[in-house]
């Protein structure tokens, strides 16, 4: 899926984000959204404990050093607050059309939904996929009902190339091919 490993994550700025590594003060922030019931309505399905969030937050962070991609918080440029996450990961989650390709994903605070920020800040991240990673696809997966998510995807590129019942309950699958 690489060809580099990168340790920290690259800062890329577009219009109205940075997206930057995570930092110990963006904690409070991310366990705030996730506690949201709005954010996890279709990623998890309910609201995050504390420690759960922060696991997450510290376990998306370790995907740099070994995958050589992974998630960025995604700040405000104006004030570097997180206002969501989102990049590149690989999960493990035993879905087979996933396997051997980096995973699209994206989340924003509710106060910051409908603006566009998650394509915005995607585009800003394929990007850096296609120019710095060796994968002929990106893949995400998405809930039912999510259409928010699925503009998105239709925006970036990505196509549905099927679904999938692993997790428990039923995902669709797309692929962006490399370029998009």
């Amino acid at each position: 899926m690489s060809t580099k490993i990168i340790s920290l994550p690259p800062i890329i700025e577009t219009e109205r984000l940075r997206l930057r590594p995570q930092r110990l003060s963006d904690k409070d922030v991310h366990i705030a959204m996730w506690a949201d019931e709005r954010v996890t309505r279709f990623i998890g399905g309910e609201p995050r404990a504390p420690d759960v969030s922060w696991g997450k937050y510290l376990s998306s962070a370790g995907l740099w050093p070994v995958m050589g991609f992974g998630y960025w918080v995604f700040a405000d440029r104006a004030t570097d607050a997180l206002v969501g996450m989102g990049g590149l990961s690989y999960f493990c989650r035993g879905i087979p059309e996933l396997e051997g390709h980096p995973e699209a994903g994206w989340a924003f605070d509710a106060d910051h939904w409908g603006a566009g920020f998650a394509t915005e800040a995607m585009r800003a991240a394929l990007g850096w996929a296609d120019e710095n990673l060796d994968a002929a696809e990106v893949r995400c997966i998405i809930d039912p009902g999510n259409d928010a998510s699925e503009r998105v995807s239709a925006k970036l590129g990505f196509r549905r190339i099927g679904e999938s019942d692993a997790l428990g309950h039923i995902v669709a699958i797309y692929a962006r091919p490399r370029g998009g």
